[in-house]
């Protein structure tokens, strides 16, 4: 079966984008807080969820995303005194927690149907 390649792309970039992101937000030479940073950040999370998780990896994905997250909020205020790292976990943050809603949802509405 073929991967939607869209959203892998996706995946790809948008990790790649949040790391760079939080780089530089943490280095102060950007601002996390941008409102087109973040959404950029948010959209690419949306994509993920809805394009590039399929059924068969809906549990994995979840489990990590979902570790992810948890690891990553505990992240952000155990290492404040780590610029970098902070912003760049608050930065994958903006990416993992829409895509985990959404598979969640998606996961969701499968099993209502059945």
């Amino acid at each position: 079966m073929k991967k939607n390649l869209f959203g892998s792309w996706a995946f790809l970039i948008g990790v790649i984008l949040a790391v760079v992101v939080g780089i530089f937000t943490g280095l102060e030479i950007a601002d996390l807080n941008s409102v087109l940073m973040t959404s950029v950040l948010i959209v690419i999370g949306l994509i993920v969820g809805l394009f590039n998780i399929n059924t068969q990896e809906v549990t994995p994905f979840l489990f990590s995303g979902t570790v992810l997250i948890i690891a990553s909020v505990f992240g952000v205020g155990i290492m404040s005194s780590i610029p970098i790292a902070s912003s760049t976990l608050a930065s994958l943050l903006l990416i993992f927690v829409p895509a985990t809603i959404i598979v969640a949802i998606r996961n969701v509405f499968s099993l209502a149907k059945s």
